[in-house]
């Protein structure tokens, strides 16, 4: 009897540990209060946090083995949000806590609120709006919060207006590749760069680019980068492939959702993701919303089909004019990465199919990339023309002044 109370105390004090073990985390976290906690084999894991801020807008970025699912919720006293993600484990060598203080947030911190989520907190100073949604390949969690807008007066002196140009790849990111072994990356770079010297040569262009030379570049951060350097205009420029080496032409894209195809298969390209995963993401309503949030703002939608439609055409009259057989493709729409929470007006060109031998062998010339590079700076220069001379001086980067 002796032994048998002895065995059943063991066994009590057994399930007690076990017990403890499961519930603690939980109870330890009940004030929003991530805390580290120890691996979980299979889970997804948090790899780490990166942030980009100017005083009206910042994007803080999640790193992850795999896609995840979310859930999200604001509290009060203090303000902050927090973001649950589900079926995941945070990496033990990672910062879990990054100051920002830039105005809209104080902090983000991350850590195991359950033994399968991770909840990320962002400690709030003051905040307008914000989005969230998961990209894919690599994975990772984005956020975008926007400050509330500062009114400014109008300046007595004619502003500059600031354009960003993203050369699309770079680094061990080749883009797509020719026959003759011609790389998307060193294409769209080296057009990058004389677009920017031609714009230059207006006193009241400030440009930037979002890479000089062969680096790699994550696609959310070219689109921070525009962001924070408070761009008027946002272009991204790209050299287009097909498995089918007769396909041809330019085309220019803008932000929205779209049943085409060859848009989706485009932007999969672009997206660096499956034509299988891209068609998925246009069944995700979370993804919808942020588009449908994102184009309302600032009439942007409208001012990027207008700058779409002038890059375009410039594009193909200039190019037909030396050349034979420049297919227009026209002015389509589709979820690219790159666009996703740009503040300003922006594109996506398609410069010529690098996959075409034809066009190949015109990407590789250097006089076809400066014909190139001038048909972008025309169409820029007539959509900044067609902006009304008030909204020149002073209103074209109202939501953008610091």
């Amino acid at each position: 009897m002796f032994l048998n109370l002895k065995l059943s105390t063991k066994r009590i004090l057994k399930y007690a540990v076990i017990l403890l073990l499961t519930f603690l985390p939980s109870y330890l976290t009940a004030s929003g209060k991530p805390s580290t906690n120890v691996i979980v084999p299979g889970k997804i894991e948090v790899k780490g946090i990166r942030y980009w801020s100017t005083s009206d807008y910042t994007r803080v970025v999640i790193d992850l083995s795999g896609t995840v699912e979310f859930s999200k919720n604001r509290i009060s006293n203090p303000d902050r949000l927090y973001f649950d993600l589900m079926d995941t484990t945070i990496a033990r060598e990672i910062k879990t806590s990054l100051p920002v203080g830039d105005g809209i947030l104080k902090t983000v911190r991350a850590g195991q609120f359950k033994h399968d989520i991770v909840r990320v907190v962002l400690d709030l100073e003051e905040i307008a709006d914000f989005n969230a949604f998961v990209l894919d390949d690599p994975a990772r969690f984005v956020i975008d919060v926007y400050g509330k807008e500062k009114i400014k007066k109008p300046d007595t002196v004619i502003a500059k207006r600031k354009i960003v140009i993203d050369a699309g790849h770079g680094g061990h990111d080749p883009g797509a590749v020719g026959l003759r072994g011609l790389y998307e990356k060193d294409v769209v770079l080296d057009i990058a760069l004389k677009l920017k010297k031609i714009l230059l040569a207006d006193k009241l262009n400030e440009v930037f680019l979002t890479r000089e030379t062969d680096v790699f570049l994550p696609l959310e951060e070219r689109t921070a980068i525009a962001n924070k350097k408070g761009a008027d205009l946002f272009v991204s420029i790209h050299a287009n492939a097909s498995p089918g080496r007769q396909a041809r032409g330019i085309e220019t894209y803008l932000l929205n959702w779209t049943d085409n195809e060859e848009a989706i298969r485009v932007a999969a390209r672009e997206n660096h993701i499956s034509l299988k995963k891209m068609k998925a993401m246009h069944r995700q309503m979370d993804v919808m919303d942020i588009i449908k949030s994102d184009l309302i703002r600032q009439n942007k939608r409208d001012e990027s089909i207008k700058l779409a439609h002038y890059i375009q055409k410039s594009m193909v009259s200039t190019m037909n004019s030396s050349h034979e057989n420049i297919l227009d493709l026209g002015v389509k729409q589709a979820l690219f990465y790159v666009l996703f929470g740009a503040r300003m007006p922006s594109v996506l060109v398609e410069v010529s199919f690098i996959s075409n031998p034809e066009e190949e062998r015109l990407l590789s010339s250097d006089s076809y990339r400066m014909q190139i590079a001038e048909a972008i700076a025309g169409g820029l220069n007539k959509y900044i023309t067609s902006i009304p001379t008030v909204q020149k001086v002073a209103g074209v980067r109202g939501h953008n002044s610091h």
